[in-house]
């Protein structure tokens, strides 16, 4: 696993070189200053966000080649960001949500995406340019329903609310080198690994001691953010962490990553193509034996209803702005 890092690093941060229009705009807007009784350090908060959501139905009657009857695919996905900048302040926070739903004939009903994730992070500028920041970073994610492995279609219990959850702290430094590119480096991190359902933690899921519910980890931690207009109707939204655990393994470092390409066809009508990887040293779930760590993959497209969230700049005398959608 630690051989192919570098390709992913390579893959993820070499999609910076196409052009983007959308973020700068809003960077942009926020770095812009304002007079107002004579001070230039004001405040100005930005936020906005993205709702999509894809619908597939298909059935079929007296259909020779064979397939099942009825079919039914919900797929939604939603970000929320804030940002606010005051001087040498910088504070981001996001929110980002999918859900998947599947039904058919002969598998009945089950998910098949269910994920949270929010990030928040507060940096002060320390040099002049304003692309090196000291920050401090807080994430937790997580997912909210049950959820099964599947052999023989025989539903096995594998997940719940909290099981697993993912805390991370994080002191370091932030390089916001373009509007679109963000890295963060941490040589010391907290990582806890909750696993609160007991029938699970008895079973010492996701690397947590059999019987405990809660790992704690230290080690070194990266994030790389990248927001980008590929095109003129391409939008990507891409972030990669990697953490390497001082205590066990360093070397076998866990890798979290998603993107999230949009197609835009219309105003309210686009394709979208999700896709995550993760590797977890800690996680054993693969090979013979299932007791094997392995890359975990999952890949969603579709098209759906695409809805920008209304995105408005609150000015210094207390007014409110509609800004660009």
């Amino acid at each position: 696993m630690k051989y192919g890092l570098t390709l992913l690093v390579v893959f993820f941060i070499g999609s910076q070189a196409f052009g983007q229009e959308m973020l700068n705009k809003i960077r942009n807007e926020s770095a812009r200053t304002i007079r107002k009784d004579g001070d230039t350090a004001f405040w100005r908060w930005k936020r906005g966000g993205i709702f999509n959501a894809n619908l597939s139905q298909g059935s079929l009657s007296n259909w020779a080649a064979g397939g099942d009857n009825f079919s039914l695919s919900v797929n939604s996905y939603f970000n929320y960001f804030l940002y606010y900048k005051k001087g040498r302040q910088n504070w981001d926070n996001n929110f980002d949500m999918n859900l998947g739903y599947v039904q058919t004939t002969s598998l009945g009903s089950r998910k098949n995406d269910d994920r949270f994730d929010i990030l928040s992070k507060y940096g002060y500028k320390i040099d002049s340019t304003g692309k090196w920041y000291m920050s401090g970073l807080f994430n937790f994610r997580s997912q909210y329903f049950d959820g099964y492995t599947y052999s023989n279609n025989v539903p096995n219990f594998a997940s719940s609310f909290l099981s697993p959850a993912y805390i991370f702290l994080s002191a370091g430094f932030d390089s916001k080198t373009s509007d679109k590119l963000s890295i963060f480096l941490s040589p010391l991190t907290a990582r806890w690994t909750i696993v609160a359902n007991n029938i699970l933690a008895a079973q010492g899921k996701y690397g947590v001691p059999k019987g405990q519910n809660v790992m704690q980890d230290v080690g070194l931690f990266a994030t790389i953010n990248h927001n980008n207009v590929i095109a003129k109707n391409i939008n990507y939204r891409g972030r990669l962490d990697l953490f390497s655990n001082y205590s066990n393994k360093p070397e076998n470092i866990d890798v979290f990553m998603t993107n999230f390409f949009s197609f835009k066809i219309n105003k309210y009508f686009s394709a979208n193509y999700n896709l995550d990887l993760i590797y977890d040293d800690d996680v054993r779930l693969f090979g013979e034996n299932k007791n094997a760590p392995g890359m975990q993959i999952k890949s969603m497209m579709g098209i759906g209803y695409t809805r920008p969230l209304n995105i408005n700049k609150k000015m210094p005398n207390g007014t409110t702005k509609k800004e660009i959608r």
